[in-house]
């Protein structure tokens, strides 16, 4: 076992060096990618072990063919996706057609989802909506109200008043609060990320947790499998163990193929005694404090809850880590934390965490980026790090624009993934056309995950504006109306813009032909990256 060592910058539990190449191999799309040709191969496999049946077999092969573009046309997929798995049939019709069978009955997944559907059916009365709250959101705002029903169908997230909500532009700004509330932790801390990685941020993090487990809080930690490829070893959690730390690791990679894969934990949880929670795009890692440089000036978001609108996040956390616990415990940990303004008669805001699972039929997360863009009068201000639009947002923000809201869009110009970057770009031209202005973060990548309309809504979060956000992933996110933060974030919006570069016509014509190349081609693709 590595030596534990106490740093100047924290706690450090593996040696330093040994990551580098792994890392550049693995990447976020890389991952992706690997899992999805095994499963390619893997089918290949199969079918190329039977080749010289095939002759014998023509006839009814094409009529399976021809079954299979009759199932896939009345399917329930986006458009997008079913012309995706249109030209993989036509290209490879026997084999592209096992692949969409294999893909659609989901083989390694069906467990889990009987498990959470179980556990979101069991806990959605725990917290309970508050009738008064909800009428308040009435008489302010009916179309929220229509939202709030919506969204609470799909799981347990009330709306909240009086929670204090604090918006942080920066990764920085934002540990900073992390590291003091993290101190003041009497009970429980609960964390739960996508990505996890040892350097100064996480071993500052992690000295004083240790300390709190001392201490005799609970703390208990979640990170995504996919860590494990890139950046810890499969025995992390024991080394937490250790220190008083209980570890999980979601879905972690096994040599057994399964599109459970596909469904990993891409939410960021950090909850507090309950009453205090974070949330946003800012993972545990050194990038996204700006502490090293990837990718250029790292612009990251999150927002920090105060008050009864945190119990939403625990329960969150909960819910995820009971997914392999046979006695589950919620209630104590689901106090009221009521956070009142210094002038309880003044209305701050209202306040919806929410959560987006891939196993229901619900894309919680894309309907209500879709709702805002629907509903918007004045503007509507993104920034988002990956755009792979389908069908219905990308319309949404057709729509938007041309009815003469100001739709603005900001995206990395510095990108940690190519084919993403260049996938986004296909989408431009017909977004200019329809009155969409586009920016690109010049000083390098943009990570945030923002909505901001008309001075009253915004939605700060996990969620990308791509497929595996909006069909795949695990995610979470913050839903404010009224509060008083959503002027900071429209604030930040406007200083971002001030450090980005507009894309025109004219920069279009201008782009590289390979970017064309790789983006176009992959198109077609796009739902299955």
């Amino acid at each position: 076992m590595e030596e534990q060592t106490q740093e100047k910058e924290g706690i450090r539990l593996l040696e330093k060096g040994k990551k580098g190449v792994i890392r550049m191999i693995f990447s976020r799309f890389g991952i992706i990618l690997v899992l999805l040709v095994v499963q390619v191969l893997f089918l290949f496999g199969i079918f190329y072990k039977f080749r010289q049946l095939a002759p014998h077999y023509l006839g009814l092969a094409s009529l399976f063919y021809l079954i299979m573009i009759v199932v896939l046309v009345n399917s329930d997929h986006d458009a997008t996706s079913k012309i995706t798995w249109l030209i993989v049939m036509v290209l490879f019709p026997i084999f592209g057609s096992c692949l969409y069978i294999y893909t659609t009955v989901d083989i390694g997944h069906r467990a889990l989802k009987r498990r959470i559907s179980s556990i979101i059916d069991d806990t959605k009365q725990l917290i309970p909506q508050q009738k008064e709250v909800l009428e308040r959101v009435e008489a302010k705002s009916p179309e929220v109200t229509d939202l709030a029903y919506y969204v609470n169908r799909t799981g347990c997230y009330p709306v909240f008043d009086h929670t204090q909500v604090t918006y942080y532009p920066l990764g920085e700004e934002m540990f900073a609060s992390m590291l003091e509330e993290l101190e003041k932790a009497e009970k429980f801390i609960f964390l739960e990320y996508f990505i996890l990685d040892e350097g100064y941020m996480w071993g500052r993090m992690l000295d004083i947790l240790s300390g709190k487990a001392k201490e005799g809080v609970e703390v208990r930690l979640m990170y995504d499998g996919t860590c494990e490829f890139a950046l810890l070893p499969r025995t992390y959690p024991k080394k937490l163990e250790a220190l008083g730390i209980r570890c999980k690791v979601f879905a972690p990679i096994t040599p057994f193929v399964s599109t459970h894969y596909n469904y990993r934990d891409h939410r960021k949880i950090l909850v507090i005694d309950g009453k205090t929670a974070f949330n946003g795009g800012i993972n545990l890692a050194d990038e996204y404090i700006n502490h090293i440089d990837r990718f250029g000036h790292w612009k990251d978001t999150g927002v920090m809850l105060k008050g009864d609108a945190a119990a939403s996040f625990t329960l969150m956390f909960l819910q995820m880590w009971n997914v392999n616990e046979r006695e589950c415990s919620y209630t104590p940990y689901l106090q009221p934390h009521a956070v009142c303004p210094e002038n309880a008669d003044s209305f701050s805001g209202f306040v919806m965490p929410y959560g987006d699972c891939p196993l229901d039929d619900d894309n919680v997360g894309e309907s209500v980026y879709m709702d805002i863009l629907n509903r918007a009068h004045d503007y509507v201000y993104i920034m988002t790090p990956y755009m792979i639009l389908d069908g219905e947002l990308e319309k949404a923000l057709l729509f938007a624009a041309q009815r003469s809201v100001d739709v603005r869009l900001i995206l990395p110009h510095i990108s940690d993934s190519f084919v993403a970057q260049a996938l986004a770009k296909t989408y431009y031209r017909s977004l200019l056309k329809a009155g969409v202005s586009i920016y690109e973060y010049t000083p390098g990548f943009v990570h945030a995950k923002v909505f901001v309309s008309d001075d009253v809504k915004a939605v700060v979060g996990t969620i990308n504006m791509d497929y595996r956000s909006l069909y795949h992933h695990f995610e979470c996110a913050t839903y404010l109306y009224g509060a008083p933060c959503i002027r900071d974030i429209k604030q930040d919006y406007m200083d971002t813009l001030e450090k980005c570069q507009q894309v025109t016509m004219e920069t279009i014509r201008k782009e590289k032909w390979y970017v064309k190349l790789v983006g176009n081609v992959m198109k077609f693709v796009a739902p299955l990256l």
